[in-house]
């Protein structure tokens, strides 16, 4: 069977869902939706699809099993209600909403319509992070006793999107952008939740005080290893890695790249396999579910998970104490 698929919203992102859907089998891209009817049309004529203006009128007449949502954050509820109302699986993008609220809401939408949640967390989908956790599931480096997390890159740029920069559309600044993603990899390399949060966050880009540029976060799993987030939208050097340390020696995710282990000496690298497109993965994981009528491992709940953590950083900045994060 071929699942039809409806794409809410055409940007860098809407694309590479539309390609990965492209060069498999199982799920058809029929129709976009994008508020931009010039990116709407480009993007429609390369892959073959109808374009329409309003997502509304999109779902009503095509009426798909899925939905793709990879609208701004703030527009995620109210798409996904719609959707759900109609019978379609969804495939939101992260964050899955701006508030857990939000998030509680699309869930309840989902079970009175038994449909499924599946939030876009890519990085349970890159070759590297699935290497690494192949190697923390061995045991071949002993207990993972400690995570830290570190991410640099320029996010106040005038390529950015200007919503991203309007905590009411966003979610916030840079914690619930890029941090979402060093959430989400520490629960699903562990296989836990995030129970306990500090942090402290700066405010020093200019022209945007409510924007957030940096965290320092130290978080603790419901499986008790502790955790450094360390984010910086500032200007300087980019870097993404992870460093996990185990009893019996480490290793270093660099992010979309490779994995480096370490036991008892210099790090050696160990070449993840980067042959699938990990949005061909998440449709794969999606399918398989709507078959077989499960929920994903990156479900609805599991996204609300993330949102929580968010949520949770935010309240520690403003009260400057550890917080305990709603499970």
């Amino acid at each position: 069977m071929t699942f039809n698929a409806a794409l809410i919203g055409a940007g860098a992102i809407g694309a590479a869902h539309l390609e990965a859907m492209a060069a498999m089998e199982g799920i058809a891209a029929v129709a976009l939706s994008d508020v931009s009817p010039e990116r709407g049309e480009r993007s429609a004529q390369r892959f073959g699809v109808k374009a329409y203006a309003d997502y509304r009128v999109m779902i009503d007449e095509v009426r798909p099993e899925i939905a793709i949502i990879a609208l701004p954050h703030f527009l995620h509820k109210e798409a996904s209600l719609y959707c759900l109302d109609r019978g379609c699986h969804l495939l939101i993008e992260k964050p899955m909403a701006i508030s857990a609220v939000e998030c509680d809401e699309i869930l309840a939408s989902a079970e009175r319509n038994g449909r499924i949640v599946f939030v876009g967390h890519t990085q349970q989908f890159l070759a590297a992070n699935l290497l690494a956790k192949q190697l923390i599931r061995s045991k071949e480096l002993g207990k993972l006793i400690m995570i830290n997390d570190v991410r640099h890159s320029p996010y106040f740029t005038p390529q950015r999107p200007a919503w991203f920069l309007e905590p009411a559309k966003s979610g916030g600044g840079i914690v619930a952008n890029l941090g979402a993603h060093a959430i989400d990899k520490i629960q699903w390399l562990t296989d836990s939740r995030i129970v306990n949060v500090r942090a402290a966050l700066s405010y020093e880009a200019e022209g945007y005080p409510d924007v957030e540029g940096s965290a320092a976060i130290f978080l603790t799993t419901s499986s008790g290893v502790p955790c450094t987030v360390n984010l910086s939208g500032y200007a300087g050097d980019t870097r993404e890695e992870t460093e996990l340390v185990f009893t019996y020696g480490m290793l270093k995710i660099v992010s979309h790249r490779s994995v480096w282990l370490s036991q008892g000496g210099l790090y050696r690298e160990a070449t993840p396999d980067n042959s699938v497109d990990p949005f061909r993965l998440q449709f794969e994981d999606l399918l398989a579910c709507i078959r077989d009528g499960e929920q994903p491992y990156c479900s609805g709940a599991y996204g609300r998970s993330v949102v929580r953590v968010i949520e949770a950083v935010y309240k520690s900045q403003r009260s400057g104490a550890e917080i305990a994060v709603p499970q």
